[in-house]
């Protein structure tokens, strides 16, 4: 089913790209990072394009929560452990400084999408997890954020303890993008299918540019990079609820089975989102998490009414931080913005401040921290380690397989499985998704199944 944003809203079309163009600059997907960077290169100055496969913000940026925090999870105290203070900050504050460029634009653009500021918690029903949220907001503050313990919330259930980051905020993300793209050089339905180097190929038309941007969620090229053994995806479910009351703040639970709160405004109507039921994608395979869902919705707000459930998907990186910055040491022209977590709102923007000052060449106090060449083996081999678990099982697994799936990924080969909720097939390796015919969904893969091929 579709977001409740693109029930909302539907973005104008735009044309294929069907001829050869010269630009300086090409960014390879158009969600909310591919457009961002486009955006703020525009307004250096910059020639830019923007080449997407299917349709603008058809992808995750259709399907995200639209929370524009520098609040990513127990995070703080995490990357001061593993990385320092130092590096600890420079994340603190670009995140924050995203949230000041969103409410800049806004008010730039006059956007009507609903920007409000608000506050984001992360809570916890268990005693014994009072602790890390304690240290969360120490680090925090060390990290030069206004974070405070509380056991308040409007949460329609008890907390033992929650951390709050005053002056986050959210908004409607389509009416955000429709407005920023409006002066963009779009082309939709325009695959890449090859780069070589400054060129970059669709099947109807090739663009050749000085700077490449990879903006397309997961990156699909195997070398240089390497990115998909340095991230994995999961996938994650929410319900829009039509409520009697309202919800100001923002909310994530980091107990097991934590769940997402939002609220939202629809034509005068109070709505919360209510997200949950994270799993590694391939691993749904008898389903359940919507009603998972619908049950905590009738246990927390008995008189709603569902107006919409949809689900999305979040590229994991193994240190719990964006790579964002040169794709690789090799190809000094080529960028890259992935492995957003659960966070690619205020990512999306750090990615496209921080690229578009590489681009022109100027400082950015920040972008150390992002940078995709890092290798922190201490912080990543365990997660390493997983990942390549799980694709050496995921290709074990085709080759022993005896057709009861249709057919193997077309990234890598690895065996499908079945999404039992979605009704679709996912690589447990690298997060592609097929309908139940055949056709591609999403990548990394760029081709459809050879059942699909073979019937169409």
């Amino acid at each position: 089913m579709e977001s409740i944003w693109k029930q909302e809203l539907k973005l104008p079309e735009r044309k294929r790209l069907e001829e050869n163009v010269h630009i300086k600059n090409v960014v390879i997907g158009a969600g909310m990072a591919g457009i961002l960077i486009a955006y703020l290169l525009q307004e250096q100055g910059q020639e830019v394009a923007i080449l997407e496969a299917e349709t603008v913000a058809s992808g995750q940026t259709g399907g995200t929560t639209a929370k524009i925090t520098s609040q990513h999870n127990l995070i703080y105290a995490y990357l001061i452990e593993k990385f320092g203070e130092e590096k600890a900050i420079q994340y603190a504050r670009a995140n924050e400084k995203a949230i000041r460029e969103y409410e800049r634009i806004v008010e730039k653009e006059n956007i009507d999408c609903r920007f409000r500021r608000c506050s984001s918690y992360l809570y916890t029903e268990q005693p014994e997890r009072v602790a890390e949220i304690e240290n969360e907001v120490q680090a925090a503050r060390i990290c030069g954020i206004d974070a405070e313990f509380t056991k308040e919330t409007e949460l329609p259930f008890s907390v033992e303890g929650a951390v709050r980051f005053q002056g986050q905020a959210q908004f409607q993300p389509l009416e955000f993008v429709k407005k920023i793209s409006e002066k963009l050089m779009i082309y939709e339905h325009s695959r890449v299918i090859r780069l070589e180097d400054h060129c970059v190929f669709t099947e109807h038309g090739m663009i050749e540019a000085e700077h490449v941007i990879f903006a397309s969620h997961y990156p699909w090229i195997l070398t240089p990079g390497y990115y998909f053994l340095r991230m994995h995806q999961e996938r994650s479910y929410v319900i829009a609820l039509e409520t009697k009351k309202e919800l100001g703040g923002m909310y994530l639970g980091i107990d097991e089975e934590g769940y997402s709160f939002r609220g939202a405004e629809e034509e005068g109507k109070h709505m919360i989102l209510l997200g949950g039921g994270s799993h590694r994608t391939g691993e749904n395979i008898e389903g359940g998490k919507y009603d998972l869902l619908r049950s905590k919705a009738n246990q927390c707000y008995p008189e709603h009414k569902e107006l919409a459930h949809w689900s999305a998907q979040d590229c994991m990186p193994l240190d719990k931080i964006p790579y964002i910055g040169y794709f690789s040491a090799d190809i000094p022209n080529w960028y890259v913005a992935t492995g957003f977590g659960k966070w690619g709102m205020t990512s999306s923007m750090v990615a496209a401040e921080i690229i578009t000052d590489m681009i022109l060449g100027r400082e950015n106090e920040n972008e150390e921290v992002f940078a995709p060449q890092r290798f922190p083996v201490t912080a990543m081999s365990g997660n390493l380690a997983e990942n390549t678990a799980k694709a050496v099982k995921g290709l074990s697994k085709q080759l022993l397989s005896q057709g009861e799936v249709p057919s193997k990924c077309s990234h890598m080969g690895c065996r499908l499985e079945k999404n039992a909720d979605e009704g679709t097939w996912e690589c447990p390796c690298h997060g592609s998704g097929f309908t139940e015919e055949g056709k591609l969904l999403r990548g990394p893969a760029q081709e459809n199944l050879a059942m699909w091929k073979k019937n169409h």
